[in-house]
């Protein structure tokens, strides 16, 4: 199921979505936490991101799974396995980090779309608050880190 899809691998087609959903949600939970004004316009879009993000990372991170064993069972060994395997590391973290990210973000929405006559606390709001753009600024960093040691793992550092 993750391994190829018409002979290509499904890890080649799948990482984009993980590159833009995971940033996405990590800017749309910044602006749903740091601007309550606007909660009622990106609600929706952090719910539907707080779920595609962590889904796509994580298929990205199975399909990349399919690729490094049909790559070892090619004959693959060495420092050019040894760069996928710190690639795949940074893809998990980016899982993790993206699926508390979604996490966070979900029950930050849920809580905030209480009736206004019992608001979530304020420190349960700045809290919860501080946790999304923690988690937001550690997911953008891996999907960055993962995209950069993918990139020098398939097409090395050019020098």
């Amino acid at each position: 199921m993750f391994d190829q899809i018409n002979g290509l691998p499904v890890h080649a087609l799948v990482i984009h979505a993980a590159v833009v959903f995971v940033p996405l949600l990590a800017l749309t939970a910044i602006v749903y936490g740091v601007l309550p004004r606007w909660r009622s316009r990106v609600g929706w879009a952090a719910v539907l991101l707080a779920v595609a993000a962590p889904l796509t990372a994580w298929v990205a991170t199975e399909s990349g799974e399919a690729l490094r064993d049909r790559l070892v069972a090619d004959g693959m060994s060495g420092p050019p396995l040894a760069a996928i395997d710190d690639h795949m590391g940074y893809g998990e973290l980016t899982f993790y980090f993206s699926l508390g990210l979604g996490i966070v973000t979900l029950i930050m929405v849920f809580l905030t779309l209480r009736r206004t006559e019992r608001p979530l606390p304020r420190a349960a709001d700045v809290g919860l608050t501080v946790i999304m753009v923690a988690l937001a600024a550690v997911s953008g960093y891996y999907v960055f880190r993962t995209g950069d040691s993918g990139a020098q793992a398939v097409w090395g550092s050019g020098s």
